[in-house]
């Protein structure tokens, strides 16, 4: 399905673990790395095509994500003729995508690179959200360039991960807050 222009509707997704870390794909048996991104079928809104590609390339539910954001237009890339299989030459020029972004809510062992029959991704890492785009294909990076940039003022806002305790009345040791004390019926 290509539109007048010879591009094909795709997604592509940005999805961060709780320190807002991407994560990051090795294509199957190469050595590029990639966010997972599909293709939009025929009938399917981009928000169902991303939820079936999470689902297919990374084996997550939409109960395992938050939808941060997604960017405004198609972001667009051309794909040079040495990658266009022959028949779809003259048809065919690239990819035009809307990118999500979002958080993960689970623990990353949820995480399943073998989740279909034809997996995508051999290996995954989480990466700084600014990753290096060297490792992007060289005619993909700019639009990966363009959805980070875009999507990167919905970050979600980072919490401190240190935990302020009162000293105790005892010497240095801490007395825990109300909140790390047993319940009462915990106790028996």
């Amino acid at each position: 399905m290509l539109d007048r222009d010879g591009f094909r509707p795709n997604v592509g997704i940005i999805l961060l673990n709780q320190k807002n870390q991407v994560f990051w794909g090795k294509r199957i048996r190469t050595h590029s790395w990639q966010f997972p991104q599909g293709g939009i079928d025929r009938g399917e809104t981009p928000e169902q095509a991303m939820f079936r590609e999470l689902q297919e390339e990374v084996g997550l539910l939409s109960e395992h994500v938050r939808v941060v954001a997604r960017t405004r237009d198609w972001l667009r890339y051309e794909v040079p003729d040495r990658y266009i299989r022959r028949d779809a030459r003259g048809h065919y020029k690239g990819q035009k995508q809307i990118w999500f972004l979002l958080q993960l809510v689970v623990p990353d062992h949820a995480l399943n690179l073998r989740a279909s029959t034809h997996p995508e991704f051999d290996a995954w890492r989480w990466n700084n959200y600014w990753v290096p785009l060297e490792s992007v294909v060289e005619f993909k990076r700019g639009v990966y360039e363009m959805a980070l940039t875009e999507l990167s003022r919905f970050l979600p806002r980072q919490e401190p991960r240190t935990r302020f305790l009162r000293q105790g009345t005892r010497g240095n040791h801490p007395e825990p807050l109300e909140a790390d004390k047993p319940a009462a019926s915990d106790a028996n």
